[in-house]
């Protein structure tokens, strides 16, 4: 178990105040659990206080001592409600700021109130794309942690070569690869940002039930074990010539990597099969063009026009009815963290030491779903792989 050191706490918080001075911001609050263990090393309920310049303070609700083993910040304090917060700033010759950001697209609004209350005059914006913008960027620390990951979810992979059979069910499948991550430390809870967006260690499933549609924003759903679910595996059994989709979240040290890859049993269809290496062909696209100073727009747009003109576009990223538009997403504490290699995104630019998944997939309704999963850092020449599993098409 890792204890994020003083010294990446502190680069954190001096990226963020540059941010924040260059927006105008007196202060930032942060309460959600995975800005707290970026920004402090441990989740522990309360309020981080980041102000333009100066030292952070930690206000911490529960659980104190534990914040204090954990949290390598200078000041960590007791705290037992927000109409506590302009005393203890003034303790710290802080006064109340005039403007203030607030993790406004996680924050419940009954909590903003309540602070807005306490701040009285201050402005407050959103400040969650300044702190998605710090967290996109990784420290080599960060990326040696995303390894270890990646070589859990080359156990997964590897044991899934091992265990799956005809007859076998989907969540059966999925109960033997849970618990060989979790031998292997992953630590159980795979955090996503998005509203609603819920997700346990990923999605294993096989033929028709891979090409399901669900609620969740991917390009995969899966029919799950019921409708409080609604994604994942089923109880469908596992049969030769289709294929099985083993789409794994490795989580170790607070840090995620994405990875997916196909297996079959007597092999598939040449539809499958051609779909499939198509798609390692879209990947391949992207590691030749996807360099720093490369619009994140453009890498979807060029890989999405590869994928239509090699005869994907109703089947590309989901059914014809049910696609999304992205192709990847920013991994790290979060899965869908900055970057999105997704439409629209123009403006913004990979920068070097960015992490994200690429997850080109083939969606054929009724036959089932084929793809390739990587998660990648950006090199100052280019993509370097984080996870490595073999990228063959499994036949077993």
């Amino acid at each position: 178990m890792r204890i994020t050191p003083r010294s990446e706490l502190q680069s954190r918080i001096e990226k963020l105040q540059n941010l924040m001075q260059q927006q105008g911001l007196d202060a930032v609050l942060m309460l959600q659990n995975a800005d707290l263990f970026y920004f402090t090393g441990t989740i522990q309920q309360g309020i981080l206080y980041v102000p333009a310049s100066g030292e952070p303070l930690y206000l911490v609700r529960k659980d104190l001592d534990r914040a204090r083993m954990e949290c390598g910040l200078k000041e960590i304090l007791p705290f037992k409600s927000p109409k506590d917060l302009p005393g203890i700033l003034s303790d710290f010759g802080y006064p109340t700021p005039k403007s203030a950001g607030m993790e406004l697209d996680v924050l419940p609004v009954a909590l903003f109130q309540r602070l807005q209350k306490v701040l009285d005059g201050c402005a407050i914006s959103d400040a969650s794309s300044l702190i998605r913008m710090v967290r996109s960027v990784k420290s080599r620390y960060e990326i040696e942690i995303m390894k270890d990951a990646a070589l859990q979810v080359d156990r997964v992979y590897k044991r899934a070569r091992e265990v799956i059979r005809v007859g076998m069910t989907d969540l059966e499948l999925a109960a033997e690869l849970e618990f060989c991550a979790r031998k292997q430390g992953h630590q159980g809870i795979t955090r996503m940002r998005g509203f609603n967006s819920e997700l346990f260690y990923g999605h294993i499933f096989s033929g028709a039930d891979s090409a399901a549609p669900a609620f969740l924003d991917a390009p995969l759903g899966g029919i799950g074990v019921n409708p409080s679910i609604g994604q994942g595996a089923s109880y469908k059994t596992i049969k030769a010539h289709e294929p099985i989709t083993v789409d794994f979240a490795g989580a170790f040290d607070g840090y995620l990597v994405d990875q997916t890859r196909i297996l079959c049993i007597g092999g598939l269809s040449d539809q499958l099969t051609r779909a499939y290496e198509d798609m390692v062909k879209i990947q391949d696209r992207l590691k030749a063009t996807a360099r720093p100073g490369v619009a994140w727009g453009d890498l979807y747009e060029d890989c999405y026009a590869l994928a239509c003109e090699l005869g994907y576009k109703e089947h590309f990223m989901g059914s014809a009815d049910a696609q999304v538009s992205f192709i990847g997403h920013g991994i790290g504490v979060e899965i869908d963290e900055f970057p999105f290699i997704a439409r629209g995104f123009k403006d913004q630019v990979l920068e070097e030491n960015m992490t994200f998944a690429f997850e080109p997939k083939a969606v054929f309704p009724g036959l089932g779903a084929v793809g390739i999963e990587n998660t990648f850092w950006v090199g100052a020449d280019g993509l370097k792989h984080i996870t490595f599993s073999d990228q063959d098409l499994v036949v077993l």
